[in-house]
């Protein structure tokens, strides 16, 4: 049984959307300079916040209703 297209693009844009948003988490805490209770210390590292809170939320979600689809697909 092969993957719906709707099922593989769920799936396909969430974990592009979490890779995403993980990189730029790695990235802001590394190379653009940390972050300390006030937030990040680079402007740099601002948008890197911004980036990875619009990703990594919208990324799990549709990841998670890409997963639930799939094994919704596979029980029919």
């Amino acid at each position: 049984m092969s993957l719906q297209p709707d099922t593989r693009k769920f799936l396909t844009i969430g974990s592009a959307l979490s890779f995403i948003g993980a990189l730029f988490a790695a990235l802001m805490l590394t190379v653009f300079g940390g972050v300390t209770h006030q937030g990040p210390h680079t402007n740099m590292g601002w948008i890197s916040l911004i980036i990875l809170m619009g990703c990594l939320p919208l990324g799990l979600l549709s990841l998670l209703f890409g997963l639930a689809k799939l094994i919704g697909d596979r029980s029919r």
